[in-house]
């Protein structure tokens, strides 16, 4: 089990990273339109089109890598106050209820989308450019498979948590700035602690 969630992280973590460069390409293709537009006078027809596309497949390629990382938003207020088995078994239903049901949907629909794209050889409407779109209606099944796929591990997360009371441990990855400085000011009060507690030379005889 702990060789799946392995493989699975391994497998997320892998696409999120290499879709994580559609952001150069959206930012390129703004910017790019920004200077033609403004300082050249002569907007593109495509533009628009690949700003969406970049930002949607990002947006879904990443899914399931955020959700092995624990990043997606949860309400916490109650459930951070819970013991770790408590919490699990709470995930645990909640996957099964939710998760899974809605996932399914979107691989299903997104499918059916995404064949009928493809039947009609689909372009944009939103400019005269006409770009093609099919590749793009592809990317929701796609996001649908790993993101199931991810639900799974994390269900294995669950049990692995209502059995032995810990949340076992995840891949060793980029922090938010915001928790590496909480870590840090941890790291520096135990270490300042530590110092004020020892004892005097001699203090014991």
């Amino acid at each position: 089990m702990t060789r799946f969630i392995f493989v699975v992280d391994l497998l997320t973590a892998w696409v999120g990273k290499t879709f994580s460069w559609c952001i150069l390409l959206l930012t390129f293709g703004v910017g790019y339109e920004v200077f033609v537009r403004y300082a050249l006078r002569d907007p593109t027809a495509w533009a628009f089109d690949i700003s969406y596309m970049m930002y949607g497949t990002l947006f879904m390629m990443a899914g399931a890598y955020t959700l092995s990382r624990d990043g997606h938003v949860r309400g916490d207020v109650i459930y951070r106050l819970w013991k770790p088995r408590t919490q699990a078994i709470v995930e645990f239903v909640l996957y099964f209820l939710f998760f899974f049901p809605g996932v399914l949907a979107l691989i299903i629909a997104g499918a059916d989308y995404a064949n009928d794209s493809w039947f009609y050889n689909e372009v944009s409407v939103m400019s005269p450019a006409n770009v093609p779109i099919f590749q793009f209606k592809t990317i929701i099944p796609v996001a649908g498979g790993l993101l199931f796929l991810q639900g799974l591990a994390q269900v294995c997360r669950c049990i692995i948590c209502m059995r032995t009371g810990a949340w076992p441990a995840h891949l060793e990855d980029v922090e938010e700035m915001e928790r590496v400085l909480l870590h840090q000011h941890e790291e520096e009060a135990r270490q300042g602690s530590g110092l004020t507690e020892q004892p005097k030379p001699g203090g014991g005889q």
